[in-house]
């Protein structure tokens, strides 16, 4: 099984910019894309960014696009959310997770169990 460790959030203030990692500890099947998820307390976990990694097709959700952009480095089996802008509802725990390509077109069917710790991002005024 493929384990997924995202890395590389932080305090930021508004305006301010962050790059996540998602680094796999193996190979992941080309049947899958790779999505970036958010979720704050008390709120459900919501899909924001996935990636093709074998097209390099992407899909952002409305609320971050123009803000935030999605790249891969396969050889480093790695996905980065390149995160500018930030504001304040940005604040969240950020994890990414294999996903049906699906996603690609906002429809999020991602497919991990152990969703580990994720990353916390926090955007400060």
């Amino acid at each position: 099984e493929v384990e997924l460790v995202e890395s590389g959030g932080g305090l930021v203030q508004t305006g301010g910019s962050l790059t996540l990692s998602c680094t796999a500890s193996g190979s992941i099947t080309d049947d899958y894309a790779i999505g970036w998820f958010r979720q704050v307390p008390g709120k459900e976990r919501e899909g924001i960014s996935c990636i093709s990694r074998s097209e390099g097709s992407t899909y952002v959700t409305d609320s971050v696009e123009g803000r935030f952009t999605i790249s891969s480095d396969n050889a480093k089996h790695t996905v980065y959310l390149h995160m500018n802008s930030l504001k304040l509802e940005d604040t969240a725990t950020y994890y990414c997770a294999p996903a049906a390509l699906a996603c690609l077109l906002g429809h999020w069917d991602p497919r991990r169990d152990d969703w580990g710790q994720g990353t916390q991002v926090t955007v400060s005024s």
